[in-house]
């Protein structure tokens, strides 16, 4: 069962990850301290876990892409602490706990965001076991993705439209680059990894783009619907901020049914993969019914 497969996952994965973080003097192991905490507080793995199945079904074998892993979640990790700082989304709580500035101050979230994005270049490059020149594209991919014209693009964008409405390609490119460009980081760097040809590459950014959109949808639908306790923060909070959003622009029902249409399309992309992407099919799955 995918759910069983990606919960153990996360256990192996998050050993890995609190070993990771190390200062060298006490007087500023408070920004380690950060770091470890925002890491360590939970989350899907969802990004980690994409390049190593995207790495697997390509052919790769071996150990060899965890510390891509770590980085691509180190960069989804700074992401979310600047996210809940007040100049941004201004939240208080992240996975059910206090957000890194409640916890540890603004300027030392701040620090630890900024170390996280610096220290995630540097393990990544201590990759092993993978030929140079595939670990170079990979990193390539990884600053593309998450700099301007990717996930940081896509947050300036949604700034921008934090007080006017956005209409369906304004809400579609936000979402494509701010939840989806490091979904797609993940896919295309298990791939890269592991020296793909084109064809499998231009499935796993087919499958990214289709999930991506349907996961943004389904995160705007719990908003609506969903609990505080499972999501881990406030609900509602898109409607009390006048937020537009995929359900305040469609309605949830509306959503819904793209949801679905889009997890359909994420498994047929996966057809050159043959049977070996029954896991990818049945996550894209999971995740268009899932309730956290």
């Amino acid at each position: 069962m995918i759910s069983e497969k990606i919960k153990n996952y996360a256990a192996r994965f998050e050993e890995y990850l609190s070993g990771l973080i190390r200062e060298e003097n006490e007087e500023y192991s408070v920004v380690a301290e950060a770091c470890r905490y925002s890491l360590l507080i939970g989350g899907k793995r969802l990004r980690p876990f994409l390049i190593r199945e995207f790495y697997t079904l390509c052919g790769g074998q071996g150990d060899h892409t965890k510390n891509f892993e770590a980085a691509i979640e180190f960069i989804h990790t700074y992401s979310l602490i600047h996210d809940d700082l007040p100049c941004m989304d201004n939240d208080d709580m992240r996975r059910g706990k206090p957000s890194c500035h409640i916890k540890f101050g603004e300027a030392n979230a701040l620090l630890a965001g900024d170390a996280l994005l610096t220290e995630a270049f540097g393990v990544a490059s201590k990759t092993e076991g993978v030929p140079p020149e595939n670990v170079i594209k990979a990193i390539s991919v990884l600053s593309e993705f998450a700099g301007i014209n990717g996930m940081i693009g896509g947050q300036t964008t949604d700034l921008l439209f934090e007080e006017k409405a956005a209409d369906e390609a304004i809400l579609s490119l936000i979402c494509r680059l701010k939840t989806g460009a490091l979904i797609k980081a993940a896919c295309v760097i298990g791939c890269l990894l592991a020296g793909a040809e084109p064809e499998q590459i231009s499935a796993a950014e087919e499958y990214a783009e289709a999930v991506g959109i349907a996961f943004q949808m389904v995160d705007d639908i719990l908003d609506e619907t969903g609990s505080a306790e499972k999501l881990g923060k406030p609900v509602h909070s898109d409607k009390e901020n006048d937020k537009s959003t995929f359900v305040s622009l469609l309605g949830i029902e509306e959503c819904k049914r793209r949801v679905v249409a889009l997890t359909e399309e994420a498994k047929a992309s996966l057809t050159v993969f043959g049977d070996k992407a029954k896991d990818l099919s049945d996550l894209a799955d999971h995740l268009c019914i899932r309730d956290y």
